[in-house]
């Protein structure tokens, strides 16, 4: 299993472009970690790309992530990236003990905040986005009230970071690939 059979798998299951976007922000997120965790980035980054492919399909906690592990599994895909990302959804069951796991429950929710705060800036964009604009809209419940501010805090210190510090890595992961997540790049002034 590689990239490009992941990416099929998506192409195949995934037809909302938030929704890919988001699997994409999270795929950079994980690569991210597995590089800091000297971890293989490549196994981390699949497990990044592939936890939601399956909402659509089954959007319910009833189904999701647990049915779509049935079809990783008929497509091949390696039982510890199947077991990471049944481990992002607290009502599986399947722990969160291996680092893989941990991460991947710490970058899911915080990418969609992350998205959220540098869309309502005026530029648009991640270039400029910075910890502090991702703070201020953290205190604002009714912004995104659909990321779990508990939730993400207990995830990043699952992880074993600090929470702000996590915010600053997600931000610079996704920064990577700001253009594969619809944002626009701009031209930051240089400064002295």
């Amino acid at each position: 299993m590689d990239r490009t059979q992941a990416l099929r798998i998506v192409e195949q299951y995934v037809e909302n472009i938030n929704l890919i976007r988001h699997m994409l922000a999270v795929e950079a997120a994980m690569r991210f970690y597995a590089a800091r965790f000297n971890e293989d980035a490549e196994t981390w980054g699949m497990a990044g790309l592939l936890h939601d492919f399956d909402w659509e399909i089954h959007p319910t906690l009833e189904e999701h992530p647990q049915a779509g592990a049935t079809i990783l599994r008929q497509q091949g895909v390696p039982e510890e990236i199947i077991l990471a990302i049944l481990s992002h959804a607290d009502h599986t069951g399947v722990p969160r003990d291996t680092p893989m796991r941990k991460a991947l429950y710490a970058c899911d929710e915080i990418t969609g905040l992350i998205t959220a705060v540098a869309l309502v800036r005026p530029s648009r964009s991640l270039d400029d986005l910075e910890v502090s604009s991702v703070k201020k809209k953290w205190k604002d419940r009714a912004f995104a009230a659909g990321a779990d501010r508990e939730e993400i805090a207990h995830a990043a210190a699952e992880l074993g970071v600090e929470l702000w510090e996590h915010v600053d890595n997600v931000i610079q992961a996704m920064q990577g690939s700001a253009p594969n997540l619809g944002f626009k790049q701009i031209d930051l002034p240089i400064t002295p």
